[in-house]
């Protein structure tokens, strides 16, 4: 396929591609006899596992690092295994994160959501305490 195609398919802009080729996080393509670059299909699940990590928020030397084990094959997944967990580890902190700051929203939310019946309590009349009958007024004898 060629990058136009590998472009619309993957939601990478061409320019995008070339830099991730080049850079190393995509293995160089075959050329097709014109010089263009001629991609087999399978790398379209090598780049949305690539956006995945990025999605996480996996800084771009860790996936290098991990593309150039992957690049190297048979006996470095212990190393890839490694540094997934601790991406893992990483990305699980962040959601316990991002869980307290929404219920942190929802219920800054919810006391927007009962603005009316706040007001409509704040703005009532405070009422009056009685007296028990028979109390005395202060002063009088």
């Amino acid at each position: 396929m060629k990058i136009g195609e590998l472009a619309k398919r993957s939601g990478l802009s061409a320019h995008t591609i070339r830099y991730y080729e080049r850079i190393g996080l995509l293995p160089h393509a075959d050329r097709d006899q014109s010089g263009q670059r001629d991609y087999d299909a399978s790398i379209l699940i090598w780049i949305e596992f690539l956006d995945r990590l990025k999605t996480t928020g996996m800084p771009i030397r860790e996936m290098l690092r991990y593309a150039a084990l992957r690049e190297r094959g048979v006996g470095t997944e212990a190393e890839r295994s490694a540094l997934l967990e601790q991406h893992r580890e990483r990305v699980r902190a962040h959601v316990v994160e991002l869980q307290t700051c929404l219920l942190v929203l929802d219920t800054k939310i919810a006391g927007y959501a009962g603005k009316d019946q706040r007001m409509k309590d704040y703005d009532a009349p405070i009422p009056q305490r009685r007296k028990p009958a028979g109390a005395r007024q202060a002063g009088a004898r």
